[in-house]
């Protein structure tokens, strides 16, 4: 289905558009969406009223496009390429209506492919034929039958809910249904630096990312070990020290987060953030230094709620509060502004033998935008969660076996993620088969 949004654009591959990920509701990460859905769906009508499309076939750049692209791998100097020339040229516009349905039918659904069939033209009955006076044999009921349908329109005065009578409103208020492209790399044949641009292109939304805290990495100098509660999973195992030092990155947004083992031994539980180097420029009418935003707030689960307390080993050692953390103050459409992640710190409420694990997040005001969608990940970062399994043998005593509690994989989206500009907004520490894991909610902006 993606293969044939791109070939309506004039483009090659398989990996989804922005219009396919939008049309279906996805979240834009591709292991996510197809994971969760079993097949694909859609009917409806296409009312074109003009095109507007280049002649020629026979392209040529401008020599001054030609003398821009760096010969050599230059990042400062693609990303002015990709900002004065772009990365695609539109080669035609095609104005004028169109009243589509998309279905969605998850692996829960019991449907075959003939009664999916036959259940998308009963809806694209009901939809397009208006069949107000007609009884289909049963009421379409689409919970029940774990699909998800969703009718999109371009074009025409949505307000008009008839179909038939809104056909008759395009030529009134027409819209753009299609656009195709020609990506700026297939005008260079030959040019010195193409694969450069190409590679700076499937970069482009991709800026520098860091872990915070950083490293110490300082010859002849050794960190003290600081004094940290700690955590016991049964009577004679190793304990797990905590570290509760608080991690914030000022006005850098959040894009992951991981749980890590430090210390000589090893035995020293941490929390990282990683986040963008530099602000992008979208965010600098929001977020510049000079904008005020107010202070930042902390939030964390109540002490005394013990219905969201787990245990890691047994119920008499510890335990984990598996609370999520979000701002209660931020809500999807909130004109008010948008608080993200911007710190996080690890903490232990002491019961005795039955401690109890906690999460504090910090959070910052993005005043002037809003939160378009959001999702929580339960999937790690499959390339460092690789990693670790080919590190993880060289481990041994009680380093080992605390190894095997704590789940170190990195949570995390980035570019191929589509559309790649997913922000923390919150987070919660959790049990799974016996280890501590952190699990991240993401969401997209409105800037």
């Amino acid at each position: 289905m993606a293969e044939h949004f791109n070939k309506k654009s004039g483009l090659s591959g398989t990996v989804p558009l922005g219009s396919f990920n939008s049309m279906f509701s996805f979240t834009g990460s591709w292991k996510v969406d197809a994971a969760a859905t079993k097949a694909l769906a859609m009917d409806g009508f296409y009312f074109p009223l003009y095109k507007a499309k280049l002649i020629s076939d026979d392209l040529l750049l401008r020599d001054d496009v030609k003398r821009a692209v760096p010969h050599s791998w230059d990042p400062p100097l693609l990303a002015s390429f990709i900002e004065n020339f772009g990365t695609h040229i539109i080669t035609s516009v095609t104005i004028g209506g169109k009243d589509e349905l998309y279905i969605k039918q998850h692996h829960s659904s019991q449907l075959s492919e003939s009664e999916i069939e036959k259940y998308v033209k009963d809806i694209g009955d009901q939809r397009f034929l208006n069949m107000e006076h007609q009884t289909l044999n049963a009421p379409l009921n689409y919970k029940e039958k774990d699909v998800t349908v969703i009718f999109r329109r371009r074009g025409g005065d949505d307000l008009v809910q008839n179909h038939a009578e809104w056909v008759h409103t395009i030529s009134s208020a027409p819209d753009v249904i299609n656009m195709t492209f020609l990506p700026i790399v297939s005008l260079l044949n030959g040019q010195p630096g193409i694969q450069n641009l190409s590679r700076a292109v499937d970069l482009y939304l991709e800026l520098q990312r860091v872990w915070a805290p950083a490293p110490v990495n300082i010859p002849g100098h050794q960190r003290k070990e600081p004094v940290c509660p700690s955590l016991q999973f049964s009577l004679m195992g190793p304990k797990l020290y905590i570290s509760a030092e608080q991690v914030s990155v000022g006005r850098k947004p959040v894009t992951g987060l991981r749980l890590s083992l430090e210390g000589s031994k090893q035995n020293r539980l941490a929390i990282h953030l990683q986040h963008l180097a530099t602000l992008p420029k979208i965010f600098l009418p929001h977020w510049d230094s000079h904008v005020a935003i107010g202070p930042p707030k902390w939030h964390g689960p109540e002490e005394q709620d013990c219905r969201w307390f787990e245990p890691i080993k047994w119920k008499n050692f510890a335990h984990v509060s598996t609370a999520p953390i979000e701002s209660t103050e931020t809500n999807i459409g909130d004109l008010s502004g948008v608080y993200i992640v911007t710190g996080a710190q690890l903490g232990v409420w002491d019961f005795g033998a039955k401690s109890v694990l906690h999460l504090k997040l910090l959070f910052s005001k993005v005043p002037g935008c809003t939160i378009r969608r959001s999702v929580w990940d339960h999937n790690p970062c499959p390339t460092f969660a690789q990693k670790l399994d080919d590190t993880s043998s060289s481990t041994s005593g009680d380093n080992s076996k605390l190894a095997k509690i704590v789940d170190m994989t990195e949570m995390l989206k980035g570019p191929q993620d589509v559309p790649g500009h997913w922000l923390v907004t919150g987070a919660k520490l959790g049990v799974e088969k016996g280890k501590i894991v952190v699990r991240v909610k993401y969401s997209l902006l409105n800037y």
